[in-house]
């Protein structure tokens, strides 16, 4: 496809004008009859720039829409009514994975097997899912204990604090990360004296 100074001009185009009796090449798609759904994205027709101008000015997308769907349609809260994966109750902990972030297809369902399997310490007591990804952020193995918490976290506040590393602010969002891993850590039940 090769697109021209005019908007959504398809080059190279050999069909004809779908306007009646136009001789033209019809180089500009417009929504068709059949509207897309579930089964696809619907037909189109084609135009000559002169006849794609006419269809678009002459085009009601409310066309055959009750007051209330056109009211909803226009609403600003249209499409925040159904709930995404990341605000579900669950967190689409238990749907399928995001296939496009992983580039093997294993990697996407051993991840889903490391979120759905608990964690547990040597001494039995149980991770929550929140508290492994803390303990992960701080680079700390499942059995670590309270002395290696506070001290992995002074080690990365000084790493990473734009105080102590010479004013260098990229490491910012690293640092937030640590510190609010280290808060849900040392408010654990696990860590407790």
């Amino acid at each position: 496809m090769k697109h021209d100074r005019f908007h959504g001009r398809i080059g190279g185009a050999t069909r004809g004008c779908d306007w009646n009796s136009c001789g033209e090449v019809g180089e500009f798609r417009a929504p068709g009859l059949q509207s897309g759904s579930s089964d696809g994205p619907g037909d189109y027709r084609w135009f000559c720039l002169e006849h794609v101008r006419a269809f678009n000015s002459s085009y009601d997308w409310f066309d055959g829409m009750s007051a209330e769907e056109i009211w909803n349609a226009q609403s600003p809260m249209a499409g925040w009514a159904s709930e995404t994966r990341a605000f579900r109750p669950t967190a689409g902990v238990d749907e399928a994975p995001h296939w496009a972030d992983f580039t093997d297809p294993l990697e996407a369902i051993a991840s889903r097997a490391r979120i759905r399997k608990p964690a547990a310490r040597k001494d039995g007591r149980a991770i929550t899912p929140d508290e492994a990804r803390a303990l992960d952020a701080l680079g700390l193995p499942l059995d670590a204990d309270r002395k290696a918490l506070r001290s992995r976290y002074s080690e990365m506040v000084r790493r990473f604090h734009p105080d102590r590393n010479g004013g260098d602010r990229s490491y910012e969002t690293r640092l937030q990360g640590v510190v609010e891993a280290y808060q849900l850590l040392r408010k654990s039940s696990v860590f407790a004296a």
